[in-house]
C-alpha cells in the first residue's frame, strides 16, 4: 500500500517571504541587472554566446535573425522570442548603444519609437567590436554551467575584452532593484583603467580627469559636473542633459533654431508633437512652424520663428517644457559578486580590472598548458625520427594501435601522449618530416613557456600585457566624443514677452465671482448693457489693461487670489465667463471685494487692509507676492480674530501717497479718523492694530484714506443718501470710538450700511447703490446738498420695493 501523501503546516508569511525571496534572487540574477565585469544581462550574453558559437560573426555573411533567435531559445534562453529579439535589436541600435553589438540589414526601429521589422525579415550577425567581448572565450577564460536542459554548456561571463558596462551603459528594473547606468567614451574609460592599475589609490578626481563624464551616442549636452562627480561617487545622481541647438538666421530677416542632436532616451517624434502643441495651443508667441528635416545624413529638426521674435527666450521655454531637455538619473546597480550593488566609479574599474588579470591569468595558463603539451610531441616526434627504423618494426610487430603504443612506451620510454601520436601518425608523414623544422618548433614552444610563466610568475608582466590590449582596443574602436559637458546646469529665466503675447483686453470681474478678458473688438463690438453676466450679477472690476499685466483679488474673508490677466479666461463680451470657485476652492459665503492691476510684480508700496471688527493694518507689497501655487490656492493676507470677522476694504498705497488720514466708520455712525502713520506695518498673518473702539455688537462698515477737502457719500439701510464733508471730523487716533456722523433716532434708527470718498474731479459722476434684492439705484451726487453731523441726509432708495442697501460703488 502506497504511503498517504503528508500534508505540511506551514505559515503562510513564512512560504510566501521564502518562495519571493527565490523569484526574486532569479529575476535579479537571471534577467534584469547586468553584470559588472562584461556589462551584459543574460538575454544579451546568450545571444553573443550562442551568435559566436554558430559562426555568424562580422567577418562572415548575415544571417535571417529568426535562426539566432531561435538558437538562443532552443539552446539557453527558453522565455520567449519576442523578448530576445527585442534583446537583440536593441544592441544594435546605434541611438540607444555606444558601441552597438549587433550589426542588422533590414530595419531595427528608430528614434521616433518605430518598432523593428519582424525577424523574419532581417538578417544579423555581431559586430566587431562585439568580438571583442568573447575573444578567448574558448582558453578557460570564464566559467561555464550547464544549460537549462543540461544538453550543453554556456558561458557564466563573456571574457569582454572591452569594459562594456560602462561604455554602452545598461538599464532594468527588478524585483526591489532598478539601474541606470549612462554610456561612455571607450577611449576615456580605457585611459582611466590603465591609470588606476598603476596608481590603485587613485583619487576619484584623478580618474574624472580621464573619464570626463557620459558619453552619449545621441551627442547632446550635459550640465551639472558636481552632479557627475556626486553619481560616480555615490552610485546616483541626476544631470541635466539638454539638446545641441543652433540659432541661425535666415531671410527676412528671421530667425530658426536648428537642433542637431537630442538628449539620451528622448523619442524624437513625441519632441516635436510637443514643440508643435505649444506653437498650436499659442503657449508662446513667437514660433511660426516646426519640422523634422531628418534624413540619411543625420537629424535635424527646424524651429521657423516668427519675425523679431525673442529666439533665445523661445529656446529657454522649450528647453523648460519640452523633452529639449531632460534630468538624467544616474542609478547604477550591477551583479558584483554575485549580489546585486550599487556601484561607485571606481568599484566598477577595480572589479573590470580584478577580472581582466583573471581573463589573462587563466589564458595564459590555457596556452601554457597548450604549449607543453605540444612540445612533448614535437620531442617525442625528433626522438623518433632519430630512431624511425626501430619505431617502425615495434608497429609492425605490434597487434593493434593500442598495443603499438604500450611498446613504444616500454621499448624507448615514450610518454603515452607521445607514443599516441607517433602511432597516429600515417606513413608519408613519417618520410617528410623535417627534423630541422621540429627543432625550430620546439625551441618556440621553449621560449612561449617561459614567456607564459613570466606573465603567471609576475603581476607586472600581467597588467603590462593587460595594458597593451587594451590600448590595441583602444586604437581600433575609439571615437571621438559626442555629448558636451558643462559645469554648471543654466537657471532657466523666461521673460513674459515671450510666454505672453502684447495684446490689449478688457477684463471683468463681477461680484458673484465671474472673471473673464475680453478682446477691445468684441467689447467695442457688443453693446454696453451686453455684459453677460446673470440677472442680478454686476461688475466690481471693468478695465482695459494688457495680457501681461497681473490682477490682485481680495476676498472678505481675508484671502488675495492671483491671476496674470493673459491666464484669465478668454470669452466673448456677451459670454459670462469662468467662475472663481472653478480654480480655487472659497467658502460659500466668500467673495471679492477689492482688485488692483500691477503691470508688474515687482511693485513696490503696500495695502492697507482693514477688518469689520476694527482691526486695520499696513502689508509690503513684496510680502503678499503669490507662491508657485496660486493656481488652485488663495494666499493668506490677514488673520481674522473671529469666524464673524470679515475684511471690509483693502486700499493699495504707492510709496509716492501724499499725506492722509485714516477714516473708519461704523455701522452705528462712529467714525474714527487718524493719522495714517499710526498704522503699523506687519506682515500677512498678522491681524493688525486696532483702528476703532467698537461696543455694543458694533461693526466697521468701511475704511477710505481722505485729507480736509475730500466728501464721503453714505447710504443708510433705510435708503437715505447723506453728502458729508470730511472737515467736520476731527482728526484723532486710533481705537477711539470716534465722533458720530449719524443722527441717534429712538425708533427705527439708521445704520450706516455702506460709504465712499467722492470724486472731487467729477461731481456729477454717478454712484451705484446695490441692494440685498440684487437691485440697482444710480444717484448723481451734486443733485443733493452737503449735510452736517446731524443730519441723515435724504431718502433716495425705496427699500420696500427695491431692498436694503448694502454697496456703494462708482
Amino acid at each position: 500500500m502506497k504511503d498517504k501523501q503528508k500534508i505540511k503546516r506551514l505559515n503562510l508569511e513564512t512560504v510566501m517571504s521564502e518562495r519571493f525571496s527565490r523569484y526574486s534572487k532569479s529575476i535579479i540574477q537571471q534577467r534584469a541587472l547586468p553584470d559588472v565585469r562584461d556589462g551584459l544581462k543574460p538575454v544579451q550574453r546568450r545571444i553573443l554566446y550562442a551568435m559566436n558559437k554558430d559562426g555568424n560573426t562580422y567577418d562572415k555573411a548575415f544571417r535571417k535573425s529568426a535562426k539566432a533567435v531561435g538558437n538562443v531559445m532552443g539552446n539557453f534562453h527558453p522565455h520567449g522570442d519576442s523578448s530576445i529579439y527585442e534583446a537583440l535589436i536593441h544592441m544594435s541600435q546605434d541611438w540607444k548603444m555606444r558601441e552597438p553589438l549587433i550589426e542588422l540589414h533590414g530595419n531595427n526601429g528608430s528614434m521616433d519609437g518605430d518598432p523593428a521589422a519582424a525577424m523574419r525579415y532581417t538578417e544579423s550577425r555581431t559586430s566587431k567590436i562585439a568580438g571583442q567581448m568573447l575573444r578567448d572565450i574558448n582558453k578557460d577564460t570564464v566559467s561555464w554551467v550547464l544549460n537549462f536542459d543540461d544538453t550543453e554548456y554556456e558561458p557564466t561571463v563573456l571574457p569582454s575584452r572591452f569594459p562594456n558596462l560602462l561604455v554602452n551603459g545598461a538599464s532594468g528594473i527588478s524585483s526591489g532593484y532598478a539601474t541606470q547606468i549612462p554610456p561612455h567614451n571607450l577611449g576615456e574609460v580605457i585611459d582611466a583603467i590603465i591609470y588606476l592599475q598603476s596608481h590603485p589609490d587613485a583619487t576619484l578626481d584623478e580618474l574624472m580627469h580621464f573619464i570626463k563624464g557620459p558619453d552619449f551616442p545621441t551627442g547632446g549636452i550635459i550640465q551639472g559636473l558636481n552632479e557627475i562627480k556626486k553619481a560616480y561617487q555615490t552610485g546616483r545622481g541626476r544631470i541635466i542633459v539638454r539638446s545641441r541647438v543652433k540659432i541661425v538666421p535666415v531671410r527676412g530677416g528671421r530667425k530658426e533654431l536648428k537642433i542637431t542632436e537630442i538628449p539620451f532616451g528622448v523619442n524624437k517624434m513625441q519632441m516635436v508633437k510637443q514643440i508643435d502643441a505649444i506653437r498650436l495651443d499659442k503657449r508662446i508667441n513667437g514660433i511660426a512652424e516646426v519640422r523634422d528635416e531628418t534624413d540619411r545624413s543625420g537629424l535635424t529638426i527646424v524651429i521657423e520663428l516668427k519675425r523679431n521674435a525673442d529666439a533665445k527666450g523661445i529656446l529657454n521655454y522649450l528647453y523648460k517644457n519640452t523633452d529639449l531637455q531632460i534630468a538624467y538619473h544616474f542609478n547604477v546597480v550591477a551583479i558584483d559578486h554575485m549580489e546585486p550593488k550599487r556601484l561607485p566609479l571606481k568599484t566598477i574599474l577595480n572589479s573590470y580590472l580584478e577580472f581582466q588579470r583573471q581573463v589573462i591569468y587563466r589564458r595564459t595558463n590555457f596556452d601554457l598548458q597548450k604549449a607543453r603539451q605540444r612540445q612533448e610531441i614535437v620531442k617525442g616526434l625528433i626522438k623518433a625520427m632519430s630512431i624511425l627504423s626501430q619505431v617502425i618494426q615495434t608497429i609492425r610487430a605490434s597487434k593493434n594501435r593500442a598495443d603499438a603504443s604500450r611498446n613504444l612506451q616500454k621499448a624507448f620510454r615514450f610518454t603515452q601522449r607521445q607514443a599516441d601520436s607517433i602511432v597516429a601518425l600515417q606513413l608519408y608523414r613519417l618520410t617528410n618530416t623535417d627534423v630541422t623544422a621540429l627543432n625550430n618548433e620546439n625551441k618556440e614552444l621553449t621560449h612561449n613557456i617561459n614567456y607564459f610563466h613570466s606573465i603567471l610568475d609576475s603581476h607586472k608582466k600581467l597588467d603590462a600585457v593587460l595594458k597593451h590590449e587594451l590600448l590595441g582596443i583602444k586604437k581600433e574602436f575609439n571615437s571621438p566624443r559626442r555629448t558636451t559637458i558643462q559645469q554648471h546646469i543654466q537657471n532657466l529665466h523666461i521673460s513674459q514677452k515671450v510666454t505672453v503675447p502684447n495684446e490689449d483686453v478688457v477684463v471683468l470681474v463681477s461680484h458673484d465671482g465671474y472673471l473673464k478678458r475680453t478682446s477691445l473688438r468684441s467689447y467695442k463690438a457688443s453693446p454696453k448693457n451686453k455684459n453677460g453676466l446673470k440677472p442680478g450679477d454686476y461688475p466690481i472690476f471693468e478695465k482695459q489693461l494688457n495680457t501681461r499685466n497681473h490682477l490682485l483679488m481680495f476676498t472678505n474673508k481675508g484671502h488675495m487670489i492671483y491671476r496674470p490677466v493673459n491666464e484669465i479666461t478668454n470669452a466673448r463680451w456677451q459670454d459670462t465667463g469662468q467662475h472663481i470657485s472653478q480654480a480655487i476652492g472659497l467658502d460659500l459665503d466668500e467673495h471679492i471685494i477689492a482688485i488692483y492691476p500691477f503691470k508688474s510684480l515687482k511693485a513696490n508700496g503696500m495695502f492697507m487692509i482693514a477688518t469689520s471688527d476694527g482691526y486695520i493694518k499696513r502689508s509690503l507689497f513684496k510680502t503678499l507676492k503669490p507662491g508657485r501655487n496660486y493656481r488652485r490656492h488663495a494666499s493668506p493676507v490677514v488673520n481674522l480674530k473671529t469666524p464673524l470677522s470679515r475684511v471690509v476694504n483693502v486700499s493699495y498705497l504707492p510709496d509716492d501717497l501724499p499725506k492722509c488720514t485714516v477714516m473708519m466708520i461704523s455701522k452705528f455712525g462712529y467714525a474714527d479718523r487718524f493719522d495714517l502713520a499710526q498704522v503699523s506695518v506687519s506682515g500677512q498673518r498678522s491681524a493688525g492694530v486696532r483702528g476703532i473702539n467698537l461696543k455694543d455688537h458694533d461693526r466697521v462698515v468701511n475704511v477710505q484714506l481722505v485729507n480736509d477737502n475730500d466728501i464721503l457719500g453714505m447710504i443708510t439701510q433705510r435708503g437715505a443718501f447723506k453728502k458729508q464733508p470730511v472737515n467736520e471730523i476731527p482728526v484723532t487716533s486710533r481705537d477711539r470710538r470716534g465722533t458720530r456722523v449719524l443722527k441717534k433716532l429712538k425708533s427705527n434708527p439708521h445704520y450706516l450700511a455702506d460709504f465712499i470718498k467722492l470724486n472731487p474731479d467729477n461731481p456729477d459722476q454717478p454712484i451705484k447703490i446695490y441692494t440685498d434684492h440684487r437691485r440697482k439705484h444710480v444717484i448723481v451726487p451734486s443733485d443733493y446738498p452737503m449735510n452736517n453731523l446731524t443730519s441723515n441726509g435724504e431718502f433716495v432708495v425705496k427699500t420696500a420695493q427695491e431692498g436694503t442697501p448694502i454697496l456703494m460703488m462708482y
